[in-house]
């Protein structure tokens, strides 16, 4: 297909994927006659899979994400469903990339057709394809069209509310270079006693895993390390929850930010995208309801795989149907050793403020090789991980 040209559906079920030499992140939006959707749940993506008749499919990092339209099952009034791409990296844009999306039949997934957008250049990110309805018959159509402004841009275009976190304040000093080893602010310094008698006050000090499970409240830290050698094998961070109200499903997503020492992002891991940094963090997969007990989500960790240039890990929590944590009860976290099932490390979030992330803790790798972590229970006003890049960053 050429841009503009359009064919004839000759199945009621489509399969739209989209295959470029990066991982892109594709979404689906249903529009009305006036080019708008109806509420933000017409935006299809991998943190809200399923919509009336769309589907989004996630390609797990080895196969295109996938955009699948049955026609039949579209509600009336829903006259277009727009296919669009964008570079899972951020900042990434079309320059180099020759995204190709291919039109599939649902049923037996033959190609009916496939379309290149021709002079790609600054935009990141693109509405690559529609299904659109036109005198009772359904068609597909090459659009190629580009943002400059991501997918936040087109998500906007289409009425879709897109949250964004409130610009940090203007630092009174430059950043750092690097987060290792962590600069201490205008605070109690980091001391380290040969044998603390008790867990530090919150936000005093640092201890280790030799006295076996550590209980960490906010601002805590303790560094991985056991014996006098680092923590280098596989870990789990379990995050769990419940609804603060009986009978109410609570439905959170868990995730991972992978940083380097500029604070750059460099992946983030979610239930879309199971696995990141060659397969050295993954993902067990979305719960969703928050129901039953013990971890809800789990996020598995081999330190001693994580390439050189991953020095920090900011694990978070988000809500997407955009319930707040006031009425989420028992969010904790903890860290497992993942050969024995032991408990590392714990923290209970003991507060909880009306926004939708929160991140939980982080990770970070010193110069010395050793890995601290640190409990946080910082709000932020985010559904989406993507949203939690930046201020999780300004956290390291």
């Amino acid at each position: 297909m050429t841009p503009g040209s359009n064919i004839p559906l000759s199945a009621a079920r489509v399969t739209v994927d989209v295959a470029a030499p990066v991982r892109l992140d594709v979404s689906g939006l249903l529009l009305t006659a006036d080019g708008k959707v109806r509420s933000d749940d017409d935006f299809i993506f991998y943190n809200q899979p399923q919509g009336p008749g769309v589907t989004y499919r996630s390609g797990g990092g080895t196969s295109p994400d996938a955009i699948i339209v049955d026609t039949a099952a579209v509600p009336p009034g829903i006259e277009k469903i727009v296919v669009t791409a964008s570079p899972d990296a951020a900042g990434q844009t079309f320059q180099g990339i020759e995204p190709t999306a291919t039109i599939r039949n649902g049923d037996d997934n033959s190609v009916l057709a496939t379309f290149t957008p021709p002079q790609l250049g600054t935009e990141t990110a693109l509405v690559i394809v529609e299904i659109y309805l036109r005198n009772g018959a359904w068609k597909a159509r090459a659009v190629g069209q580009g943002y400059a402004n991501g997918l936040a841009g087109i998500a906007t275009d289409f009425g879709v509310t897109v949250e964004e976190p409130a610009p940090a304040p203007t630092p009174v000093a430059p950043p750092q270079p690097t987060m290792q080893p962590p600069v201490t602010p205008p605070a109690p310094p980091i001391s380290t006693p040969a044998a603390p008698p008790a867990p530090p006050a919150p936000g005093a000090g640092k201890i280790n895993l030799d006295k076996g499970r550590v209980s960490l409240q906010k601002n805590q830290t303790v560094s991985l390390m056991k014996g006098g050698r680092p923590l280098l094998s596989q870990v789990k961070m379990g995050l769990g929850w419940e609804p603060a109200y009986r009978g109410k499903d609570i439905d959170l997503d868990a995730s991972v930010i992978a940083y380097g020492p500029q604070r750059n992002h460099i992946d983030s891991c979610y239930f879309g995208k199971l696995q990141i940094v060659q397969g050295a963090i993954r993902h067990s997969g979305d719960n969703l309801t928050g129901e039953g007990g013990g971890d809800d989500e789990v996020i598995t960790v081999d330190l001693g795989r994580l390439p050189q240039d991953v020095t920090g890990l900011v694990f978070t929590v988000n809500s997407f149907s955009g319930q707040k944590f006031t009425e989420v009860a028992k969010a904790y976290c903890r860290l497992l050793d993942a050969a024995t099932g032991e408990e590392l490390v714990r923290f209970d979030l003991t507060s909880a403020e009306p926004q939708t992330g929160v991140m939980m803790a982080k990770l970070i790798r010193q110069f010395s090789g050793e890995w601290e972590m640190t409990a946080m229970g910082d709000f932020v006003k985010s559904r989406t991980v993507r949203g939690m890049v930046k201020p999780a960053a300004q956290a390291l």
